[in-house]
């Protein structure tokens, strides 16, 4: 391992991974270091039993434009085109077709209001109609967005993104993490299993302290989540309470799968979708039989996210089989087997999903994304104005973070 490269990346996810791509091109000396032992960080594809299941993101948001959609077909990935069933419940299970218009009613108007007429208080909650019939409906979408609920999201930023996005959102057969993986590029130094204990600025190289050594580099890229910025896990220098104060502003939510296997009969028809309970906050969808394969991705966000850390995967997989079988009938239960399950709340280097500004706190990206003294410099989801929580906005901020290294560093040296 160079302990001395021109630039240090911390963190080998998608902004790592943007960020090493254009640094690939500069000439500089690059080290690319991760707590966790593989590559990836939020992206993460398990082969299991040769099916491709994405742990973390699964979709290529506003594909269109999406660079990973050109990495992909430029790099022999498959590329589904097909719309998502997100709106389609599974033979209105559970949830009839009336019903299902006037809860996207309800939301489309929530929505619509958050643009045109937004909450003084930048709290998206207060933009619900108090008389509507859907508020559990509507947190539980809140949960699969944003990871929270509608109490502590800032309307300016859901806004942001929602008018951002393009309704194009495709599938990789191969999966998403697997694709992002493939394209760390070989001019780069990596250091896995390396976490980042503490960092210092003495003289005028960025010292990054980790079990395996002292690296003393240049400048560095922190692509850390924002809760691994604003918490403990890093020791950080006080001039960077700025940075780590606006992290804290623009929390991770909570979002967890569960994947379970379909073994024998069964009614699972594939590529359907069904969401568990429209009436609970806190329910799983549902994507059944995604590619044909014999699973069940269940989905979580929000407060049915946490309850996986706090009760465990075991009573996660239950919750979920009993959603299946009020919808599909008792006699599923002998169709369902725990197959594999994410744990992003518990893992020390992430500690989340992807992060939400909180009210009153969307300028907290800005303020996140700047440059200490030409030295530091700050990239991933939450650093991006418009396409936050998604992996295409987290390598367009490494792309611009690199960018901002390269130019600092051939700047005369002062």
């Amino acid at each position: 391992m160079n302990h001395e490269p021109d630039i240090a990346i911390v963190g080998a996810g998608a902004a790592g991974i943007g960020a090493a791509r254009r640094l690939a091109e500069s000439g500089l000396s690059t080290l690319i270091v991760d707590a966790l032992p593989r590559v990836g960080g939020r992206a993460w594809t398990r082969d299991v039993a040769g099916m491709k299941l994405d742990l973390g993101c699964e979709w290529l948001h506003s594909a269109e434009r999406n660079p990973w959609t050109r990495l992909a077909e430029a790099g022999g990935f498959a590329v589904q085109r097909d719309m998502p069933g997100w709106r389609r419940q599974y033979r209105d299970l559970g949830f009839s077709a009336a019903e299902q218009d006037a809860a996207r009613a309800e939301f489309a108007a929530w929505s619509a209001r958050l643009i045109a007429a937004p909450p003084a208080s930048d709290c998206a909650a207060d933009a619900l109609d108090r008389e509507g019939q859907w508020t559990a409906y509507l947190q539980a979408m809140s949960g699969f967005i944003s990871g929270d609920e509608l109490e502590r999201i800032s309307a300016r930023d859901y806004a942001a993104y929602d008018m951002a996005a393009s309704d194009l959102n495709w599938r990789l057969p191969g999966g998403y993490g697997a694709l992002i993986a493939a394209h760390l590029p070989t001019t780069a130094t990596l250091s896995l299993a390396t976490p980042v204990q503490a960092i210092s600025l003495a003289g005028r190289r960025v010292a990054l302290h980790t079990p395996s050594g002292t690296i003393r580099a240049r400048a560095a890229i922190l692509t850390v989540s924002t809760n691994v910025l604003a918490g403990g896990t890093i020791a950080l220098p006080a001039a960077l309470d700025p940075w780590r104060d606006a992290a804290a502003r623009l929390p991770l939510g909570s979002n967890e799968k569960l994947f379970l296997e379909i073994v024998g009969a069964h009614p699972f028809a594939a590529e359907t979708r069904v969401l568990g309970d429209p009436r609970d906050a806190t329910t799983g969808t549902y994507a059944i039989r995604p590619f044909g394969w014999p699973v069940v991705m269940c989905y979580l966000g929000g407060a049915g996210a946490r309850a996986v850390a706090t009760a465990g995967h075991e009573a996660a997989f239950a919750r979920a089989i009993d959603q299946l079988a009020a919808l599909f009938g008792a006699d599923v239960r002998k169709s369902l087997r725990p197959l594999a399950a994410s744990d992003w709340a518990r893992t020390p280097s992430i500690a989340g999903a992807y992060s939400h500004a909180l009210p009153g706190q969307a300028a907290a990206r800005g303020v996140l994304a700047q440059p200490f003294e030409g030295r530091l410099f700050f990239a991933g989801e939450a650093t991006h104005r418009t396409d936050f929580s998604t992996a295409h906005g987290a390598y367009e901020s490494g792309v611009r973070a690199a960018e901002e290294a390269i130019r600092a560093l051939a700047e005369p040296a002062r």
